[in-house]
């Protein structure tokens, strides 16, 4: 065995299990202890300042400078009380992670005494590098001023001993080059749309809010493992391994007892989560062995997606100190299941009511089926952007098996709800209603909660997916920011929305009672939009021609993919929202294509340094001993008839390494020479077509002549942890 595996494998074995104690028996006694929430802002801030930043929160008004140096001096005393020493703004740039720069309280005055302060325009507003960020062509190295500013929506919280602010981030010239300024806009103008939709049922509505549940699926692998594995440690999956003779097949490990080093894990990271206000409620085993998730309470989207970025970091230093690494990729292990980040994603109004749940009302039902039916034709409508924002490098191996969903954009509402729609696009008819038809129609909604009970199942082939009171995005990849898809939607839905009341507002201009407007325009949008619902077997070969006959496309190409971003329809949809303007599209479709082609270039490099200094030299060594093997049977057994029968079997076994090896070197060679051929390509879209149709497929290639040499070679050569060791330590 190698020295590395040997001695991962012996780190392995001396593995304790640390036990978590909990902070007190009761949650809600340390829950959001390390935030500067609402409460924690009435107690250290005055009366005026209280009020302005509450009315900021709820109303998206300017926080006056006055008050935001009261807010500042109080958040920094709750702070220093707290143990901080440093202060951060915190951001989503367009890396994917989130980003910080610490600044100390420390000030010294004219006669060289230290004291801490926080002024408003440091809490308001700081000047961070932005030409080292992602940035698209928005920003010049010699141009590096950007911008980050306090979002008040998203409560300050303490991390170790610094105070970390959530901001926005945008250029000098204000083109946004992160996450949340996009999200915020596209959530203004969901919540403004949808209020106005809301009014034809319920005057008192004022405020829609978007909430979003996140699923975050992961795997653990001991640290000791990992750290044997170059191909984790560098890419986050691993290039090679042969599949183990016991993986996920019995369900073995689906919601079964979670093993007791793990739970410790869990229990401290859900702890951390805790205090900082993350509202974590669930954990279980996933279906692939050492693949688990954890989840929350619906919070709003913003707050969510905050909280989603930030557990993500909690769990990658918490299984520093259990001895894990936690694995993020959407594919790190070939032929088990990959993780996704469901985004359970529901419309709520200020007045309490869920606007993708049943009422007990005809009046309240049609809210709902108004509601419902937009979505599904915003889908419809954009498909080819929602794909656009879930395909990755990473997401490319998850999505199509495995429970993951596929390429193709669909929506499952389930039969009976499906077959009500298909009943109100027969029955209602362009003209006005008789007082019979009115009546039958609300009968019909009015059965709906009662459809519902039994019909909430989801497809675990559907992207997207109503599951009763809420649409399951199922597609978003684990280790991707909310945000990209969560744009699109918010943006989608609310421009669907903004339509709709156009279009029932004309047909009330022309005498037509409300209701009867509604109805027809529903009708219209049901016919229109039904292509794009499908409750079948989304992996099967007669979805795809059945998904190319309605007309619905299907791209797995990430080339084609990102495309979707600046296409006329994508421009228009945004900038009519004013929510992302040409210049910022075509900056993140050169942002999406940089990091897809630097992450296939990555993994190539790693793949082609292990193939050639790892793997063939390992090969050629056992290769060697079986060579010395047949010269000394040679020796001791005289009789060709005898030596042949004796030594046929590892004269095979030589040949077919030597055919492996050979057949990796020359791959290896090929894919280098691709790889240099695409690096000299200066225009982005060619690029990423030359590195996914042209290098990509090699490390499929290779890998199955790697693969086939780890059956071959003595176990106790082989260089690296393999499959079984990684998927069942625990």
């Amino acid at each position: 065995m190698s020295i590395i595996r040997f001695n991962a494998l012996k780190e392995l074995n001396k593995r304790t299990v640390p036990e978590v104690e909990f902070p007190s028996n009761k949650i809600s006694d340390y829950f959001g202890t390390n935030v500067f929430d609402l409460p924690k802002m009435q107690k250290h801030l005055s009366k005026e300042a209280y009020n302005g930043v509450k009315q900021s929160i709820e109303s998206g008004r300017r926080i006056d400078r006055k008050i935001a140096d009261q807010i500042a001096a109080g958040m920094k005393d709750w702070a220093v009380g707290k143990g901080a020493t440093h202060y951060s703004h915190w951001f989503h740039p367009l890396t994917g992670n989130t980003a910080e720069k610490h600044d100390s309280f420390l000030n010294i005055d004219q006669t060289g005494n230290a004291f801490e302060a926080f002024a408003g325009e440091l809490l308001a507003q700081q000047e961070p590098d932005a030409s080292s960020f992602p940035h698209g062509g928005l920003r010049n190295t010699f141009e590096a001023r950007g911008y980050t500013a306090w979002d008040p929506s998203s409560p300050a919280f303490i991390v170790g001993k610094t105070l970390c602010i959530p901001t926005i981030f945008i250029s000098y010239t204000g083109e946004a080059l992160d996450f949340k300024t996009p999200l915020l806009k596209s959530l203004d103008v969901l919540d403004k749309a949808a209020a106005k939709v809301c009014n034809y049922f319920d005057k008192n509505v004022k405020k829609v809010i978007a909430n979003l549940g996140w699923e975050q699926e992961y795997f653990l692998v001991d640290e000791a493992l990992y750290l044997a594995r170059p191909d984790l440690a560098l890419t986050g999956r691993t290039l090679m391994g042969h599949a183990s003779a016991k993986d996920q097949q019995l369900s073995d490990h689906y919601f079964s007892s979670i093993p007791e080093r793990v739970l410790e894990y869990m229990k401290n990271f859900e702890i951390e989560a805790h205090k900082l206000g993350i509202p974590v409620k669930t954990r279980h085993n996933e279906v692939a062995p050492n693949q688990f998730e954890c989840a929350p309470i619906f919070e709003e989207a913003n707050l969510a997606n905050d909280h989603n970025q930030l557990i993500m970091e909690i769990m990658r230093k918490v299984a520093k100190k259990h001895k894990f690494k936690v694995l993020f990729h959407e594919k790190p292990f070939a032929g088990v299941n990959g993780s996704g980040k469901h985004n359970n994603w529901s419309l709520a109004t200020d007045t309490g009511i869920n606007l993708l749940k049943p009422g007990k009302s005809p009046k309240m039902n049609l809210q709902f089926l108004t509601f419902l039916i937009n979505v599904v034709k915003a889908v419809r409508n954009h498909s080819d952007l929602i794909r656009a924002t879930i395909i990755s490098s990473g997401n490319q191996h998850r999505l199509g098996g495995n429970e993951a969903p596929p390429a193709i954009i669909s929506v499952f509402l389930g039969n009976k709800l499906n077959n009500m729609l298909n009943e109100i696009e027969q029955r209602i008819p362009d003209k006005k209603m008789t007082p019979d038809e009115k009546t039958e129609i609300k009968l019909d909604i009015g059965k709906i909660p009662e459809i519902l009970i039994d019909n909430t199942d989801r497809n675990r082939t559907s992207p997207f997916a109503f599951t009763g009171n809420r649409f399951e995005f199922r597609a978003v990849g684990s280790s991707d920011n909310n945000a990209g898809p969560m744009i699109a939607l918010n943006t989608a839905v609310a421009d669907q929305l903004n339509q709709f009341k156009k279009d029932v507002d004309k047909l009330i201009f022309g005498k037509i009672k409300k209701d009867e407007a509604v109805f027809q325009v529903l009708r219209r949008y049901i016919t229109e939009s039904k292509d794009v619902r499908f409750e079948g077997n989304g992996y099967s070969e007669e979805w795809i021609k059945e998904a190319g006959s309605r007309g619905l496309s299907n791209i797995k190409s990430a080339a084609k993919a990102y495309k979707a971003y600046i296409s006329k329809e994508t421009i228009d949809l945004y900038e009519r929202n004013h929510v992302l303007n040409e210049r910022e599209l075509n900056s993140r479709y050169e942002i999406k294509i940089g990091e897809y082609v630097k992450k296939i270039q990555i993994e190539a490099r790693v793949l082609g340094d292990l193939a050639i200094n790892h793997i063939i030299p390992t090969a050629v060594k056992y290769q060697s001993m079986l060579i010395s093997s047949v010269k000394d049977l040679k020796v001791i057994i005289q009789d060709d008839e005898e030596f042949n029968e004796l030594a046929g079997r590892r004269i095979i076994t030589i040949k077919t390494i030597a055919k492996h090896t050979n057949s990796i070197k020359t791959l290896v060679d090929e894919m280098v020479e691709e790889r240099k051929i695409a690096n000299k390509i200066e225009d982005c879209t060619n690029k990423i077509e030359n590195y996914e149709f042209k290098v990509k497929p090699y490390s499929e290639k290779i890998r199955y002549h790697i693969d086939k040499l780890e059956l071959i070679v003595d176990d106790e050569m082989w260089p690296l942890p393999k499959y079984r060791e990684l998927l069942f330590s625990r």
